[in-house]
């Protein structure tokens, strides 16, 4: 009980602390205090060691705190120092500590809860005794996150816990307002787990829910939802107005109800401690707060070299790739052989994704593997991409390796931003302290008359995330290489299966090999025109320059094979051989992948071109449906051959 005053009184006074170095400029930007909430963080970090995994919101300094952050360590990440649990890169919303389990606070809601059930499901394969922990706000139960998490959590019995800190406000919206049900607890019954309303304020009946919680995660009976009633009572954060929205007298009778007053009277009243024990503890915490402030102050900054570093995993060196041999088999055979191969040798590896399971994929990208490595290794997932793609990113956060098989890029837009700013970011974020080997595939292109939403490709939209790699590969040989490589990366790698080339079959060796990433194929070799064709596109150029071939036109074919990384060293090269480009892209011309490439040919291949870098894209449009519509949206084999064509003769 004393342990857990000096808890809340240690976060209190950083957090006071802080608040006034906001005011003298000392933080450079957002300071979200915790000020009013310090039980809830207390009460539950009370029960978890350094291999329970916690993850928390944009007002995390608490959680950090209770998990076992030093106040030298926070503040000096608020300040911006090189010396900050995040080495600078954090700020207040941004605290990454995952030596001692502290896994990450976001700025984005919701987040949270979706990589507490990745740890949890990380925790549950492994046979580990540890929980996912997710801190959150009264605002994330109405996203869609809260919702897909508590979900995917219960079905499959996952060992996590989901704190909801109701402070009554989500930035400035009154949870009264914003909720249907504002009964937080009572939402647990919808997906069949326990849920328990506390007091907030009282540390102990925090401490009895949380251990009660904890132990029956322990015990394999799955998760609870906790929902803490309390009230922060300093603004959403330093520096904004605080009484537009609410009252100065409703904030005044709320700091009578202070959590670390109230503890304090009962450790008095009952004998467990005497006010001069807890006037000590008061004065400890205090000179600690101000040493490590002054401390912190002193610290250097970031160097600017650093600005860039650990946003990937040093890259992994592989084993030049065999000859293609004689055997053949199809695109997806060659994956499916590749997935095989590193589950049987890597018990960290599971798969998630809808009909994956006993169905094998709905591209048969899984056949045969549920009767070999079972339901947990081989997951079918609700209909939820943001929910499972969440997931995943805390699944890698915490050692495993998960496969995310989403059918078609277009279902994956819906977990865009779980992505784009949470797993690509996590790298970079934690100063290279966590890896993200999540490995995302599924299908693109056009040809299949499957209309608008299973026909996109996107590629050029992922290509400008920093962190991520992006892979389309155009046939049997280079999927199966490039899909071993993306299973052994720590990097988080999207994966995208021309539909078109899906059945396609082709020379592929029977031994385990890779293909690294940034490192093009010279399809065809040439002299007169160099082409660069994207996934579905090679074989199209490919037949283009074998017919123009006959004509007595010597053309050169360039596979990319990779977007991110692209590899421009090759492409120019080639350049400089022919002295003309030509860049074949399904997707759309506007900001796209061929739009890149042929600024770059146009900035660092100037000198070696002889004509103008040309282009055939896409027609600009959603995908529609009819074969003849459909066609006509598509680059086709005629006008691939009569750009080339044309180009030579310029």
């Amino acid at each position: 009980m004393k342990s857990m005053y000096r808890t809340m009184q240690l976060i209190r006074v950083c957090e006071e602390h802080l608040a006034r170095c906001h005011a003298r400029g000392l933080i450079h930007g957002a300071c979200h205090t915790y000020v009013g909430q310090e039980a809830i963080a207390t009460g539950v970090c009370a029960h978890l060691g350094p291999r329970d995994a916690v993850f928390s919101t944009h007002r995390g300094h608490g959680h950090a705190l209770a998990k076992g952050v030093s106040p030298y360590e926070l503040i000096a990440e608020l300040f911006g120092r090189a010396t900050g649990v995040s080495r600078g890169r954090g700020g207040s919303m941004h605290l990454f500590a995952p030596e001692i389990g502290m896994m990450g606070t976001s700025g984005i809601v919701g987040p949270c809860i979706l990589q507490a059930t990745g740890a949890a499901y990380s925790f549950k394969l492994r046979n580990e005794d540890a929980v996912g922990v997710a801190f959150f706000g009264d605002g994330a139960v109405n996203n869609g996150a809260f919702h897909e998490g508590l979900n995917m959590a219960s079905i499959w019995k996952l060992p996590a816990l989901f704190i909801c800190e109701n402070n009554e406000f989500a930035t400035e919206v009154p949870f009264r307002y914003a909720a249907g049900n504002p009964d937080v607890a009572s939402r647990a019954a919808s997906y069949g787990m326990p849920g328990v309303q506390v007091d907030g304020n009282d540390v102990e009946a925090v401490w009895r829910a949380a251990a009660e919680a904890v132990a029956r995660a322990r015990a394999g009976e799955g998760p609870t939802l906790i929902e803490c009633k309390t009230y922060r009572t300093r603004p959403h954060a330093e520096g904004m107005g605080d009484y537009t929205y609410r009252t100065r007298e409703e904030v005044l009778e709320w700091r009578t109800r202070c959590p670390i007053a109230r503890h304090r009277a009962v450790l008095i009243e009952s004998g467990m401690a005497t006010a001069a024990e807890l006037d000590a503890i008061d004065e400890e915490v205090r000179q600690l707060v101000l040493a490590a402030a002054e401390k912190a102050e002193g610290d250097p900054m970031p160097e600017a070299s650093e600005a860039a570093t650990h946003v990937y995993a040093p890259a992994r060196v592989a084993a030049p790739a065999p000859a293609p041999g004689q055997r053949e088999i199809s695109f997806v055979a060659a994956t499916l052989e590749a997935l095989d191969h590193e589950m049987a040798a890597n018990p960290n590896i599971f798969v998630m994704g809808e009909g994956i399971g006993v169905r094998g994929g709905n591209f048969a990208t899984t056949a045969g593997l549920y009767a070999r490595y079972g339901a947990q290794r081989l997951c079918d997932t609700p209909i939820c991409e943001r929910g499972f793609v969440g997931l995943a990113g805390g699944a890698a956060m915490t050692g495993t390796r998960p496969v995310v098989d989403f059918m078609f890029i277009d279902f994956i837009n819906d977990a865009f931003g779980e992505i784009v700013n949470q797993i690509a970011k996590m790298q970079y974020m934690s100063s290279g302290r966590l890896r993200m080997p999540v490995l995302l595939r599924g299908a693109i292109g056009m040809g299949k008359s499957a209309a608008t939403h299973h026909s996109g490709n996107y590629y050029a939209i992922y290509g400008q995330i920093p962190g991520l790699r992006v892979v389309a590969p155009s046939n049997p040989y280079d999927a199966k290489g490039l899909f071993t490589h993306a299973l052994r990366c720590e990097d988080p790698v999207l994966f995208l299966e021309p539909r078109a080339l899906l059945s396609a079959k082709g020379p592929v060796p029977e031994q385990d090999y890779e293909i690294e990433f940034g490192r093009a194929r010279i399809a065809r070799e040439g002299t007169q025109a160099s082409v660069v064709a994207i996934g579905a596109m090679a074989p199209l150029a490919l037949a283009a320059a074998e017919a123009l071939g006959r004509e007595g036109l010597s053309v050169e074919v360039i596979d990319p094979r990779t977007i991110l990384p692209l590899d421009m060293d090759t492409i120019l090269g080639s350049v400089e051989k022919t002295g003309r480009l030509l860049i074949v892209d399904e997707a759309f011309g506007p900001c796209s992948v061929a739009a890149e490439i042929a600024a770059e040919a146009a900035g660092r291949g100037f000198d070696a071109l002889d004509a103008p870098v040309r282009r055939v894209n896409g027609v600009f449009t959603p995908t529609p449906y009819s074969p003849t519509l459909e066609a006509a949206v598509m680059p086709s084999l005629g006008a691939i051959t009569a750009a080339i064509r044309e180009l030579i003769a310029e």
